[in-house]
């Protein structure tokens, strides 16, 4: 039965079209929707709208919902429209009139809010950690290939001489600044929408501070209708930060695609990473990497598919929110497993050090025979300008010299990594920190500890 039935059914294909691919969705959301549910239950009780044993039987279906989903056996079909009604309908099944309790001040608009919430706060704590790892995997990259020279390239040109260390830091320094907008996306995303209903809250004296509570989330989020029209809003910030995320695994992507290629051979793809060709017997394909290349893409279209269906809507609930689900859901999972990927390639990733050392022509210590004149007293122009009418003619330079006499903070010779280290041991324990909370308020609701 579906939750807005009376006394009518809808034409096949209009049901067909607005369902859509929902109640497949919804199969990632059994679990938060169950746990939404036994919090809202539990707040019941304390209206009395509940007995202590009637929630003691809701309690033991729900538990028991969650222990079906383990297992695969909890369905949702397209004839429930949605993880909700799934669940509403189990326990209608199992304890009759007790079962449609449930719903009492609740709407499916912040059912699905919550739900969302819930699996959001949870994949994020997930792809932090990732995040994470990668950059520890980078740090050590980093540390091992220190002192490797490597061109700088700037328009794809070789440019000036740097390091493997510093173009690998560069990709570890710019995804903590990206774990900085996760963060922010968490927080924004960790407030509880629960009693806002429909977005007009219900007329009963809910406690909304205790289902919060009970769900471990940082605060309510007060204004019962921000709470509807901020559907979409949160998904696409989430989107934002995970876009950035996959913008900076594209780049790195594109630069070992490129530095893998046998006319540079800087870097070399363990074999067990590269798929083959159907018809080419020498080809090893750097497929791994194309494909966080084009999910990047994909994405970022994730980001504007979101921006564009809540864009011009009216305040209050619109259905057009449904088709923001389906985006943030694949769009969390596609930028963890891109960074799961992307750390076993760097982990397995072999520097040809001769290869590099081969690779720096005269002309590339050009620069640095300008500032030699520098030192000797000559305007920097002018050194410029007589440099520049033979850049070969430097025999004296070598690229290890060169790059650790780079002192200045940030630069090759002084990248500060001790830093970068420190500040991923302190995240790893905020992390920690929060989703043994998170955890916890789980159990607690589970009563699994």
């Amino acid at each position: 039965m579906k939750l807005w039935q009376k006394g009518y059914k809808l034409d096949k294909e209009v049901e067909k079209f607005t369902v859509g691919d929902d109640y497949l969705l919804d199969r990632e959301l059994i679990e938060a929707d169950v746990l939404g549910s036994l919090a809202h239950a539990e707040m019941l009780v304390s209206l009395k709208i509940l007995t202590a044993g009637e929630f003691k039987k809701l309690r033991k279906v729900l538990l028991e919902i969650l222990l079906l989903r383990e297992e695969e056996k909890f369905t949702i079909s397209a004839r429930d429209e949605d993880v909700h009604t799934a669940v509403e309908n189990y326990l209608t099944k199992k304890l009759g009139d007790l079962g449609k309790k449930i719903h009492t001040a609740r709407s499916r608009n912040d059912q699905v809010i919550v739900d969302l919430r819930i699996y959001a706060k949870g994949k994020l704590l997930e792809l932090e950690e990732s995040l994470l790892d990668f950059c520890r995997t980078l740090r050590r990259f980093c540390r091992e290939n220190k002192n490797v020279p490597m061109p700088g390239y700037t328009h794809c040109r070789k440019a000036m001489p740097s390091s493997v260390s510093l173009w690998a830091g560069a990709f570890l320094e710019s995804l903590l600044d990206d774990l900085f907008l996760l963060k922010s996306a968490y927080e924004i995303n960790n407030q509880c929408p629960l009693g806002s209903a429909a977005g007009y809250g219900v007329p009963l004296n809910i406690d909304r501070q205790l289902t919060s509570d009970l769900l471990g989330f940082k605060k309510v989020q007060n204004n019962v209708l921000y709470v509807n029209n901020s559907r979409g809003k949160i998904e696409s910030i989430i989107l934002s930060a995970l876009s950035q995320v996959m913008l900076d695994l594209s780049k790195l992507a594109e630069d070992l695609i490129l530095f893998t290629r046998e006319e540079f051979n800087y870097f070399a793809l363990p074999d067990e990473f590269c798929p083959g060709s159907s018809i080419m017997p020498q080809k090893k394909n750097p497929g791994p990497l194309e494909i966080v290349r084009g999910k990047s893409n994909v994405v970022v279209s994730y980001l504007f598919q979101v921006l564009n269906v809540i864009n011009g809507l009216p305040s209050g609930y619109n259905q057009d929110f449904q088709l923001t689900k389906g985006p943030l859901l694949k769009g969390l999972e596609i930028t963890n497993s891109s960074l799961q990927v992307s750390a076993l390639i760097i982990s397995g990733l072999k520097v040809n050090k001769e290869s590099l050392k081969k690779s720096f022509p005269p002309e590339i210590f050009a620069t640095d025979e300008a500032y030699k004149l520098v030192k000797e007293g000559m305007p920097f122009r002018d050194a410029y300008r007589r440099v520049a009418k033979d850049s070969k003619r430097s025999q004296t330079l070598t690229p290890g010299k060169i790059i650790s006499s780079r002192k200045h903070l940030g630069a090759s010779g002084n990248l500060g990594l001790e830093k970068v280290e420190k500040r991923i041991k302190e995240e790893l324990k905020i992390l920690k920190k929060e989703k043994d909370a998170f955890e916890k308020k789980k159990r607690r609701l589970t009563k699994t500890a």
